[in-house]
């Protein structure tokens, strides 16, 4: 139905209960981002979980709960990944664009507050300043009426809207009064419609998450047959499936089977990443940089293009007075004009901006005036004894020939408008001072006419006050080799000075409406240009998939509306605190004293996270590859498995577990390239297999010595502890500082449990003889050749691998983090 232009009286109740009847009202109920059971189906009910829940539950129904320790682990991935979704749902599920409990609307002759959902189509809005505008709608009466569309268009300058001109919901009448015929309410509304959009959940794209997911996809099915094979073998070992279960022996044939499963299983690597990521996001908050989501603090370790909106980011989104260029005879009066216009209650945002400059001495009051219009981009008022004054547009106010100077010479147009056109490319906003001798009329200011005889006084420039940190950060990015776009909906000339006062190489900006659909075409064009003005919404979300469709990890920051879908369709969102809530609600980071230098400080805290993590990853993989490999010979060879849960819990600890908490906290400027998964497999796979290796040639040695069950579990968690220490040492090199504690400590903490009765008692732990000690010190001792081999033989490969990802083949102006450099504290590249 089409919008139907309303009487001045409004609708009548009849006629609005007719449109009630319809459906046609403003009532929206807003959806919620993702329900709480998908969540919990999501992070609960899963393959994994339910395999290391069986394990546990089998295990605490025998009467093992010593061995069930794994357990808890399991249960903290569970919560913290819920925990994190449910943090990230209920501030999407809060992002709303409407905020005013009630609006004016005018319904049988009489103005009336109703709630927003009781508006209705073709509606007549009363709009005042300080109104939020409920619905879309088009003007149909103004009276100077001044409408801030900045936050969903991006538009920095107030808009004045005259009949016939539409207006949005969700921006903000700022001077004047009028009224608007509703035409388009509820989920059609501009604001809902933003809204709903803004709500679609998404978890930020962790390289990380994505990586140890994998792994435990692999991991799960191949966990289900593996398991069967071991428990097959334990059974026969047992004396058989018959005599094990009519014997009692089958519980332990199952403890020693659940013990491969669970050694197979990286459960410590996904709490270990969590927990470095809620470290990342508490060192940031003392940063004053808030954490949506905790992977957000390791994905700006890897972008590669930053996409920054200019106001209120680059600039601090205030208008501020640059400076006064004469450019003809300097009438009496001029300060104390300059004065008024600065102090006048009804001034507009760019003549406030004289207030500083030009304090009042002399209170002028205006014999007539002619108020600023943005349609007519002038303003007029005359004195008493001072002539009229004119300020506004060069073009607009010195349309014709000028007039002569006292002196008698004659200004030249072109000359004046020249000027303008310089200052004006520079960026800054250009106003014309033009004054007239003669006093303007009653009929003159009733008709808005411009006076005759009008002479130039000075052009007037103003400028947006560019961040004092703007500068340093970009600087910082360059050397980073992070590619810079800048995108926003202000004049494309404008944004390219504001770009080349921070430093950044844009010699002129690319008018956003020329911008093609085709996205081939649109990602040539963010290649080539590193400057786009008036740029829409939507055109912001499609720049940001065009260049990720590059291959670029992108990152955008913004404050308005207006950069909400960009903001949440890129790699990580990045938001102002003085912005709006709705573009907060979608970011994952929230700069809370909105200072743009925060930025380097969590590329640092990113990289340090996502390179600790790369390093213990391959300490938990390695343990996954070896637990895998003797889950497989050992199911194949009809072996009795050499390890109980409690056993390897304990190694998993020393070895593994609380020396990477250490590890994954310590300082790191690694650089990041794509791949963390593949290099941590290259060299955990090899090296698992090594260590798999020896482990089961001890125990067929063993067992052809005759070296009795617990005398073998015995050695071979002793095997295993020595051998997990020294691939700690590895991965640790070079070794210094806190790493000799960590390293130290964990050695003392291996022999602590060989040593002390009480430990030795709960782990089962019986005395080595001579033939097993020589044995195990063997086994040690290959096994540790073996993995220097690996060690060496990764270092190199990896070394290869980054020399090779230089990537020349990107265009200028879109670099990639890293570009074919190593860094000296990479450990996949530097000593050992």
């Amino acid at each position: 139905m089409g919008a139907v232009i309303a009487s001045d009286a409004g609708l009548s109740s009849a006629e609005v209960a007719e449109r009630v009847a319809r459906g046609e009202t403003n009532a929206f109920e807003s959806p919620t981002s993702r329900s709480w059971w998908s969540i919990v189906r999501e992070n609960v009910f899963t393959l994994f979980n339910a395999i290391v829940v069986a394990c546990f539950v089998v295990l605490l129904a025998i009467g093992r709960w010593q061995d069930a320790l794994f357990g808890f682990a399991a249960i903290a991935n569970m919560i913290i990944g819920s925990v994190q979704e449910f943090t990230a749902k209920r501030s999407l599920d809060r992002l709303a664009l409407l905020h005013a409990p009630h609006a004016r609307v005018r319904r049988d002759g009489a103005d009336v507050d109703v709630a927003l959902a009781e508006v209705v189509r073709d509606d007549l809005l009363v709009l005042r300043a300080g109104d939020q505008v409920a619905a879309d709608g088009v003007v149909v009466a103004s009276e100077r009426l001044q409408v801030d569309e900045s936050m969903l268009t991006g538009e920095s300058d107030p808009v004045d809207k005259e009949p016939g001109e539409g207006v949005l919901s969700g921006s903000i009448v700022l001077g004047g009064s009028g009224a608007a015929s509703v035409t388009q309410v509820g989920a059609d509304s501009f604001a809902n419609r933003l809204s709903s959009e803004a709500k679609q959940f998404s978890l930020v794209s962790s390289e990380l998450r994505r990586g140890i997911n994998r792994v435990l996809g692999w991991v799960a099915w191949i966990i289900g047959p593996v398991s069967l094979l071991v428990l097959n073998a334990q059974m026969v070992n047992s004396g058989g499936w018959t005599a094990a279960i009519e014997s009692g022996d089958w519980q332990d044939a199952a403890v020693r089977a659940i013990a491969s499963v669970v050694a197979m299983i990286p459960l410590g690597l996904v709490l270990m990443t969590s927990i470095a990521f809620a470290v990342g996001a508490q060192r940031l908050s003392r940063r004053q940089v808030l954490v949506q989501e905790l992977a957000a603090v390791e994905v700006l370790a890897r972008v590669d293009l930053i996409c920054l909106d200019k106001t209120g980011t680059l600039t601090e989104g205030e208008i501020v007075f640059d400076a006064f260029h004469g450019v003809g005879f300097a009438p009496h009066g001029l300060d104390d004009v300059l004065a008024w216009h600065g102090s006048e209650p009804e001034a507009n945002a760019t003549a406030r901006c004289l207030a500083a400059a030009y304090p009042v001495e002399h209170q002028l009051q205006p014999s007539a005036r002619i108020p600023f219009s943005s349609a007519r981009k002038w303003s007029a008022a005359s004195f008493d004894g001072l002539g009229t004054w004119v300020l506004g547009g060069p073009e607009v106010v010195f349309g014709a020939s000028a007039s002569p100077r006292a002196s008698g010479a004659v200004v030249d147009r072109a000359e004046v408008l020249d000027r303008a056109a310089e200052l004006a490319a520079t960026g800054r906003r250009t106003l014309l001072l033009a004054h007239a001798s003669a006093a303007m009329t009653e009929a003159d200011a009733a008709a808005e006419r411009l006076p005759v005889g009008l002479a130039p006084v000075a052009l007037l420039t103003f400028r947006e006050q560019v961040r004092g940190d703007a500068r340093d950060t970009l600087a910082y990015f360059a050397e980073q080799d992070v590619a810079v776009r800048i995108i926003s909906g202000d004049n494309p000339q404008t944004v390219a000075a504001i770009a080349r006062e921070v430093g950044l190489d844009a010699p002129t900006g690319f008018d956003a409406r020329e911008l093609p659909d085709d996205p081939a075409e649109l990602g040539r064009l963010l290649e080539e240009h590193p400057v786009f003005g008036r740029v829409t919404p939507d055109q912001k979300r499609q720049m940001v998939i065009a260049l990720q469709q590059l291959g670029h990890t992108v990152a955008m920051t913004g404050d308005g509306v207006n950069d909400a879908l960009a903001i949440k369709q890129a790699d990580i969102g990045i938001a102002m605190d003085s912005g709006s809530a709705a573009t907060k609600a979608v970011a994952r980071l929230v700069l809370l004293d909105g200072r743009f230098s925060r930025l380097p400080g969590v590329v640092a805290e990113g990289r340090r996270v996502i390179a600790n993590i790369e390093r213990v990853s391959m300490l938990f993989l390695t343990k996954t590859a070896y637990a895998t490999l003797l889950a497989v010979l050992f199911g194949a060879l009809l072996l009795e498995f050499p390890f109980l849960p409690r056993q390897l819990s304990v190694i998993d600890g020393l070895a593994i577990g609380i020396p990477a908490f250490f590890l994954a906290l310590m300082p790191n400027t690694q650089r990041y390239l794509p791949g963390f998964l593949r290099r941590s497999l290259s060299f955990a796979i090899p090296a698992g297999v090594v260590i798999g290796l020896a482990l089961t040639a001890y125990s067929l040695a063993a067992d052809a010595l005759g070296i009795p069950p617990a005398e073998l579990r015995t050695g071979s968690t002793l095997i295993l502890g020595a051998v997990g220490i020294w691939v700690l040492t590895v991965l640790s090199r070079p070794i210094d500082g806190w790493k000799i504690v960590i390293i130290g400590s964990m050695m003392v903490g291996l022999l602590f449990v060989f040593a002390v009765p009480l430990a030795n008692d709960f782990l089962e732990f019986v005395e080595l003889t001579l033939p097993t000690m020589l044995l195990v010190m063997a086994t040690v001792g290959v096994s540790i050749a073996g993995v220097e081999i690996v060690r060496f033989v990764h270092r190199r490969m990896v070394a290869r691998d980054r020399a090779g990802r230089a990537r020349p083949e990107l265009r200028p102006g879109a670099p990639a983090i890293g570009r074919g450099r190593t860094d000296p504290n990479d450990p996949s590249t530097g000593r050992g």
